[in-house]
């Protein structure tokens, strides 16, 4: 309708199924990290050359579908040599009952939770507070709803809403910590930190699995969606 009424659009795509299905007017595919549309943070020069080729799309009149590429490689994947995170945890084990999984990322999170107070008070700003809860009560939260339990709390009206975005505080809170000191990590870095040595990313995908089996239906969505990305699902 924009485009019936002499309105020129232009999109930044970061899932190419999506685009292809919905057939935008112009499109730029950038295969970066949902929520990066324009790639790393702080990076003005890299998201400036993003910009001009979206915007640029707006001059053709060639299509009725116009998709272009972005041909740079992505820059949240490359490591950077040598990189350290700020806190140093013991490996995830196996833990056979929500009681278990409680006592563990409780452990865990007394070591981590310095290191963010560090973060917060390098850079002044955090991004965790969307959960409604403080970080002391996350374990026990998250960790009932692999007995079965929907609680949920005033902040969010659901069961779903209040864990969906307390994994989000989990994840964020996590993903400072580590950046507490020294340069930034790429944010492969940080993922597979995450996801494949701390107990809480070993605990989101317990909650996932928990969360597709569940009869609630708005906690199989959202657990199916959210909590995990597809390259650290397990095989």
């Amino acid at each position: 309708m924009l485009e019936e009424r002499g309105i020129a659009t232009t999109v930044l795509a970061l899932a190419l199924p999506q685009v292809e299905k919905t057939r935008p007017p112009r499109a730029v595919m950038t295969p970066f990290m949902l929520g990066r549309p324009l790639g790393e943070p702080n990076d003005a020069a890299f998201q400036r050359r993003v910009l001009r080729q979206a915007l640029n799309l707006l001059e053709r009149t060639d299509g009725p579908v116009i998709l272009e590429h972005f041909e740079e490689d992505n820059p949240s994947w490359f490591d950077r040599p040598g990189w350290v995170p700020a806190v140093t945890l013991p490996a995830p084990g196996s833990y056979g009952s929500a009681a278990a999984w409680e006592a563990a990322l409780r452990a865990e999170m007394a070591l981590v939770l310095p290191a963010w107070e560090r973060f917060k008070t390098r850079f002044n700003r955090t991004t965790v507070g969307l959960a409604g809860q403080s970080p002391e009560d996350w374990p026990a939260f998250a960790t009932s709803f692999l007995d079965g339990a929907l609680p949920t709390v005033p902040l969010h009206d659901t069961p779903a809403l209040a864990l969906r975005f307390l994994a989000d505080d989990l994840k964020a809170l996590y993903s400072e910590a580590v950046q507490a000191m020294g340069a930034a990590p790429s944010a492969r870095q940080i993922d597979g930190w995450f996801w494949r040595q701390t107990v809480a990313g070993h605990l989101l995908i317990a909650l996932r699995s928990a969360a597709m089996v569940s009869e609630n239906n708005a906690l199989k969505t959202v657990g199916g969606r959210f909590f995990v990305p597809v390259p650290y699902l397990p095989a």
